[in-house]
């Protein structure tokens, strides 16, 4: 008896090894079939675009959707059609664009449009903290958006993706105007920026050792310009010129009588530095301004966060300049929208990524604890301001992201 009842312990457990069974294997978060809208910008000349066709072409062909408002790619000089062959659905309703899951822009939406934004919805875009206001991030509260500014993304080597990429093409573009307004046909003094066999070169001075600032540099040298660079970082002022590798372009602090003999003789003056929080430290005062040559050239890219010259006005693409003690001021806040279609080619490499990562994670929260760099950029979640700073400029509540996930779950 006993032995029949071995046997039969011993089929049942053979047929139980036979059974399908439970293995503990890794699992891949299931992805998500996005719905990315971009709308046309109505900022004041803002003509970049977040992605470009092909770029669009990559997500669809990963599975989401794209709808872009009907001449949202023109400022950029990318047409509808472009888009529409890539396959991109144009509409013409701009409320059908506000209805998608995540929303792509360049500069911060306006008022009338965070009311066409939905509760939930995932917002990208500039912050512009120069002029930001607490009625916008009130409004954005309302709404229980997440909203990420990019300018706050960081790549894998910690570096502000966004911000570099535009500081690339200013600090490049700087020197192309300053060349510009240095001609005669635009009331210059009719020099060329550079010089040649028999010829000195012009005089440059940069205020600011940052992207802006080399990039400034680069170019400047590469069309002959003698160089001057000012900064109150040794550290950065050496990185500039190990980056640079040239013993052309002349480093300095921020020595005041070497500053101001500096600028009295050059031909063309830029202002790059940059504050981390609020607004850029005033450099230049108007008494020396007063005392630099008639018509030579001062461009302040620092506008932005108020300027750092005493002389300083914000002007715009249609009337980018203005004479005060016989210099010729160049103050347009956002250069970058002067070679937008570039702009946007350097926007999409960053911003097309990010979005593929955010459909193979599963969901925006997935991909943001997998990046820490785009967790910093997330500066409202689900109607909560998580960025410390702005809640302390504002006087807003701040609650800490980790907790919030935490509480949700």
């Amino acid at each position: 008896m006993a032995t029949g009842f071995s046997a039969g312990m011993a089929d049942i457990a053979l047929q139980g090894l036979r059974q399908t069974q439970e293995a503990t294997l890794e699992t891949k978060a299931r992805k998500n079939d996005l719905c990315i809208g971009i709308p046309k910008e109505i900022s004041f000349q803002e003509n970049r675009i977040a992605l470009t066709p092909l770029s669009v072409a990559l997500l669809v062909n990963n599975g989401h959707q794209v709808i872009l408002e009907s001449g949202a790619g023109m400022g950029a000089n990318f047409s509808d059609r472009e888009y529409a062959e890539q396959g991109a659905k144009i509409v013409h309703d701009k409320k059908e664009v506000f209805a998608c899951d995540i929303l792509m822009k360049i500069a911060p939406p306006m008022l009338v449009e965070i009311e066409m934004m939905h509760k939930g919805q995932t917002l990208i875009s500039s912050l512009q903290t120069g002029t930001l206001k607490q009625e916008y991030l009130k409004a954005l509260m309302h709404k229980k958006i997440n909203a990420l500014c990019f300018e706050n993304i960081r790549d894998e080597g910690n570096v502000l993706s966004v911000v570099r990429a535009m500081g690339e093409i200013v600090g490049s573009t700087s020197i192309l105007i300053a060349a510009e307004y240095l001609s005669s046909v635009t009331g210059g003094k009719g020099l060329m920026l550079g010089g040649f066999t028999g010829v000195p070169p012009t005089e440059l001075v940069i205020l600011g050792a940052g992207t802006v600032g080399e990039y400034a540099a680069r170019t400047a040298l590469a069309l002959g310009a003698e160089v001057k660079v000012f900064d109150s970082s040794i550290y950065r002022l050496r990185r500039l010129q190990n980056n640079l590798s040239s013993s052309r372009v002349f480093t300095s602090v921020m020595q005041p009588i070497v500053l101001h003999k500096s600028l009295v003789t050059c031909d063309v003056v830029i202002g790059a530095i940059r504050a981390k929080h609020g607004r850029s430290p005033c450099i230049v005062m108007e008494e020396t301004v007063a005392k630099m040559k008639p018509n030579s050239v001062l461009i302040d890219i620092s506008i932005d966060q108020g300027g750092c010259f005493e002389t300083s006005e914000v002007t715009n693409h249609t009337k980018p300049v203005f004479r005060k003690h016989d210099v010729i001021h160049y103050c347009v806040p956002n250069i970058a929208s002067r070679v937008p279609r570039t702009a946007s080619y350097a926007l999409t490499n960053i911003f097309a990524p990010i979005l593929l990562a955010i459909g193979e994670s599963g969901g925006l929260m997935n991909m943001v604890w997998e990046h820490p760099g785009i967790r910093e950029a997330l500066y409202i979640y689900q109607g909560n301001v998580t960025n410390k700073d702005l809640a302390d400029m504002f006087d807003l509540p701040f609650k800490d992201l980790e907790l919030l996930v935490l509480s949700n779950r």
